[in-house]
């Protein structure tokens, strides 16, 4: 009796395909959606290598409801904000995981969310491919943190003004949303090659969650004359 292993390697290889060619139909149509619909462009907010680089999307503020939206999962599974309710939610948006900055941006949180109650999700939001998000992930076991692709329909990068122009990546930024909806904190780093303020995103979501967070010690000696 033969094996059946080659046909089932077959049927695995002809699903994964048909993902990858009905992805790049959905990327195709969303970029060109931005193209026709006008959609507003916000230039001089960020750099990369030095120049200024223009953000496709509406941008958003604090105190403001923050944007449902549509991202994948490592299986293409839609998740969306709304998944989330009722929890406190901290996004990490990166440009790309394959890059120092946003792998060393992605362990960060991961370490930080272990020591946070159930009540807080953190949440990496890269236009990686799942398949790359997922790769990333075994190799640094980042397994705490939610990776989430926005790599299908640009549908956060659109509502959160963070879709770089011509580019395709998202601009390194970090957003807290209370457990009402409502964005408390906003960090666009100004640099896309530069890291964004740990410390001050770390006090956001504990805040956001009503989680005492620990006083600033001055630990410098002052000297006597």
């Amino acid at each position: 009796m033969k094996s059946s292993l080659p046909l089932t390697q077959d049927l695995i290889t002809s699903k994964t395909m048909k993902k990858l060619i009905t992805l790049c139909i959905a990327t195709a149509i969303s970029c060109s959606a931005i193209a026709a619909d006008g959609i507003k462009e916000t230039s001089g907010l960020v750099v990369a290598g030095g120049k200024p680089i223009t953000l496709v999307g509406k941008q958003v503020f604090v105190g403001s409801q923050a944007p449902n939206f549509r991202v994948v999962n490592e299986r293409f599974s839609p998740v969306t904000l709304s998944d989330f309710a009722g929890k406190t939610v901290m996004l990490s948006v990166v440009p790309s995981l394959d890059t120092g900055v946003c792998s060393l941006q992605t362990k960060r949180f991961n370490e930080e969310v272990a020591n946070l109650p159930e009540t807080v999700a953190m949440i990496t939001i890269s236009n990686d491919l799942p398949f790359a998000q997922k790769r990333f992930c075994t190799t640094e076991t980042v397994d705490d943190i939610t990776v989430l692709s926005d790599s299908v329909w640009r549908d956060f990068g659109e509502k959160y003004g963070l879709l770089i122009k011509d580019m395709g990546l998202l601009s390194r930024a970090i957003f807290v949303i209370d457990a009402t909806g409502k964005i408390t904190y906003k960090e666009l780093v100004a640099d896309i090659s530069m890291h964004p303020n740990y410390d001050a995103a770390i006090t956001a979501i504990k805040e956001a969650a009503n989680i005492a967070v620990a006083p600033t010690t001055n630990t410098e000696t002052v000297e006597s004359n």
